[in-house]
């Protein structure tokens, strides 16, 4: 595994417009990759037994890299990009590529008894309008999902469109989203090794009471923390990389 380093003006909140058309925006190829979580207990039911997980759900926390709010599963050909708020050098986003697909993951606070999907979605859906993009509903394995189109330019200046595919996940007082981008914005079987490695993810929501919304804090891994599994790359510390592509 990978990792690259790179930097954003601004991103916190989940309905933030720069989010949508910076994951709209990634380049697109085929993805495939392993399934299945680390350590899963038999006793779990429900997206406690599919993923994504919620700490207190998994054994242990061998195996994983430990990004903070968010424990990655490592997997062969898999790519892991930081993304650093440029005002604060604080991590706000992890982006995983792979064979040319990308999904940008976030973890946000939630209230206990209630989630955020059904809102969050909703606001998307205004701040994709907003811009002259649509959006549109569609069901998948996570439940319902929201399918973007925002207008873009090409290098030519031809006029098209930059698709992005939403996921949402409501789990024990947070709440996980996904940003598909490439072909797996559009095609289910290029986006099944990121939906699989999706499925895998741990969410570390702590036990500090948190305003809803707030973005769970991420950070940098720690140096040979997590040992590659034979099949992938060995880890390598962040570098910087080229700015972050936004439309708009």
């Amino acid at each position: 595994m990978v990792f690259g380093r790179g930097r954003k003006a601004k991103q916190e909140q989940p309905t933030d417009s720069g989010e949508t058309r910076e994951a709209a925006a990634d380049a697109a190829a085929d993805g495939t990759a392993s399934s299945g979580a680390a350590g899963v207990s038999s006793a779990a039911s429900g997206r406690a037994a599919t993923g994504p997980f919620d700490v207190s759900e998994i054994e242990d926390q061998d195996g994983y890299v430990d990004l903070g709010a968010l424990l990655i599963a490592p997997s062969e050909g898999l790519q892991l990009r930081l993304e650093v708020e440029e005002a604060t050098q604080r991590v706000v986003a992890v982006t995983m590529d792979l064979n040319g697909s990308s999904l940008q993951l976030q973890a946000f606070a939630a209230p206990r008894s209630e989630g955020l999907w059904d809102e969050i979605r909703e606001q998307i859906g205004q701040s994709v309008g907003s811009q002259g993009g649509q959006v549109e509903e569609i069901q998948g394995g996570f439940g319902t999902e929201l399918l973007a189109k925002l207008p873009a330019s090409s290098a030519d200046g031809s006029h098209g469109y930059r698709v992005a595919r939403f996921i949402g996940v409501d789990g024990p007082r947070w709440f996980l989203r996904g940003v598909l981008g490439g072909e797996a914005a559009v095609d289910r079987e290029a986006a099944a090794g990121l939906e699989g490695l999706f499925r895998q993810i741990v969410v570390v929501r702590g036990e500090n009471p948190m305003p809803p919304r707030d973005l769970l804090q991420l950070r940098l891994p720690k140096e040979n923390a997590v040992p590659a599994p034979q099949s992938a790359p060995d880890l390598s510390r962040p570098e910087r990389g080229p700015e972050t592509t936004q439309i708009g």
